[in-house]
């Protein structure tokens, strides 16, 4: 019997420091994984991709109102917390996509911030004559938002869990940063 409870303790401060090392070493990597959220920078409301528009601005602190049926005017920006953690920024470039890209305007100002509003959600940009800046990404209610970022593009990608992903391209590699968006 005492051999037994000897064994059964062994096993139990076995086990726990086993646990306590694999959760500090999570602990660990995980931590520096995670971005600081991102600033909100007030846009005009004429200023969305140059042409006017009458839907609402969000702010931080309040939600704008759903987003319209399919079909209707342009999606909305609604300020809502990622169901999920970023993924890490891989090095790797982006993907090319086999539908086709929609390229924005020439490219901007030195030190202009642009917002790109899509369906899945709204990403602006901080665009200087030789770099650029996420300023931040705000997902749709519903949608899950992954950001990449690189010496020479930043990449956001929402996903709306069932497969539809919409993505929007900023890059500016030995030229002034332009920006696409995909949306098939």
């Amino acid at each position: 019997m005492q051999r037994g409870l000897v064994h059964a303790i062994a096993w139990s401060l076995a086990t726990g420091a086993a646990v306590t090392l694999s959760w500090w070493g999570v602990h660990t990597v995980m931590s520096g994984t995670a971005y600081d959220p991102p600033r909100a920078v007030p846009i005009p409301a004429g200023a969305r991709g140059g042409q006017p528009t009458d839907a609402p601005v969000s702010s931080s602190t309040r939600r704008a109102l759903p987003s319209p049926p399919p079909g209707a005017a342009a999606s909305r920006a609604a300020p809502t917390p990622s169901p999920r953690p970023p993924r890490r920024p891989s090095s790797r470039p982006p993907a090319a996509s086999a539908s086709p890209a929609k390229p924005s305007a020439p490219p901007a100002v030195p030190g202009e911030v642009k917002s790109y509003p899509t369906r899945g959600g709204r990403v602006v940009l901080e665009l200087a004559k030789d770099s650029a800046k996420l300023v931040s990404a705000t997902p749709e209610p519903g949608w899950s938002m992954q950001v990449w970022t690189n010496p020479g593009w930043i990449r956001v990608d929402f996903g709306d869990g069932a497969g539809a992903t919409v993505s929007v391209f900023c890059t500016w590699n030995g030229h002034p940063p332009m920006v696409q968006t995909v949306d098939p």
